[in-house]
């Protein structure tokens, strides 16, 4: 199982095409292994070298029970680190949700290292609804459940709550006490190619219109239908969409 160290927790990766490399992180609650299961990675692997990593506190990396492990500066930390591991001095960057904010961090803190800035459902905003994990403690499957929902403004549908409750809610828990302050600072600096796309039934959508009417190389998509929680689970709204960015801006 491929293994990189940050801050001394251990992440896990795996790589799988040849060519451009693209970073995909998925959102929270999830893993990598989403990416394989809606076709993005064999999809995307035709065309580029896919790197996929399980974020600190999902999938088969550590997951401490400490919320200083999972701030921002720490997530981008472990994004950056698994580049110098893998010796890739520049990637695309597709991020979801969860994804989309540690895009934004990398945008503010290090846009040298990205090709082209990829983000699904999540603004560079002051985002004020993560304070629905306060006090929560990851104890309580539905407490947990109720904080997520409040945060998406959506209900969960059992088969989902299933998989979310297998994740170590404790660890989640912590990880969500991080504040999502504003971003809007990361703006100038992403002068990249830059692809936005929310679901039209997400609470975020007309954010991530107005950030990308603000980037100069910026084209943005809407999913007609699709809620937060849908926005990588319909590829075949999606994938067309990442092929088309993708064929322009990978070895043009």
């Amino acid at each position: 199982m491929p293994i990189f160290e940050h801050a001394n927790n251990r992440l896990h990766y795996q790589t799988q095409g040849q060519g451009t490399p693209i970073v995909l992180h998925h959102g929270f609650t999830s893993s990598s292994q989403a990416w394989h299961y809606f076709g993005f990675v064999d999809a995307l692997a035709a065309h580029c070298r896919v790197i996929t990593l399980d974020a600190l506190g999902h999938g088969k990396s550590d997951k401490p029970h400490d919320t200083d492990a999972y701030t921002l500066e720490r997530r981008c930390g472990a994004v950056l680190a698994l580049l110098d591991t893998l010796q890739v001095e520049q990637a695309h960057y597709l991020g979801y949700s969860l994804g989309g904010w540690v895009g934004y961090g990398l945008a503010q803190r290090a846009p040298e290292r990205l090709s082209s800035l990829i983000i699904g459902g999540a603004h560079p905003y002051a985002d004020t609804s993560w304070d629905a994990f306060a006090g929560i403690d990851g104890q309580h499957d539905d407490a947990f459940i109720t904080a997520f929902e409040t945060v998406l403004n959506e209900t969960i549908d059992a088969p989902m709550r299933m998989l979310i409750k297998a994740n170590d809610l404790v660890a989640l828990a912590c990880a969500a006490q991080q504040p999502r302050l504003s971003l809007a600072s990361a703006l100038p600096n992403i002068t990249m190619p830059a692809l936005l796309f929310c679901g039209d039934k997400d609470q975020r959508h007309d954010a991530v219109v107005a950030t990308a009417r603000q980037l100069p190389d910026a084209h943005h998509v809407s999913l007609p239908g699709i809620t937060h929680f849908g926005g990588v689970m319909h590829p075949h709204l999606l994938l067309p969409e990442l092929l088309t960015f993708l064929k322009t801006h990978v070895n043009p």
